[in-house]
């Protein structure tokens, strides 16, 4: 059972994740067409980049304590890099 949770939660924070990552994917094209000027744009991405360095963290987190070592390692590296910029 609680493999069964933990596979829904990393479900649903990877969803999260790619939704964040299509958001800016989104502000940065409108911004190459010219919808949108590159300030505003700017501040839109911005405000995506914490809860996207905190839901990556969690999935590394979630990998680790449910004893998911490959997933862990895996993903272990672009949360260190998140965690140094």
């Amino acid at each position: 059972m609680a493999d069964l949770l933990a596979w829904l939660l990393s479900f649903f924070l990877l969803v999260a994740t790619l939704a964040i990552v299509l958001y800016q994917v989104m502000c940065l094209s409108d911004l190459e067409l010219d919808y949108i000027n590159p300030y505003d744009s700017a501040s839109q991405i911005n405000k995506t980049v914490l809860p996207e360095f905190v839901t990556q963290g969690s999935m590394c987190l979630l990998h680790l304590l449910t004893g998911h070592w490959l997933m862990f390692l895996i993903c272990l590296p672009h949360s260190y890099y998140n965690f140094r910029l």
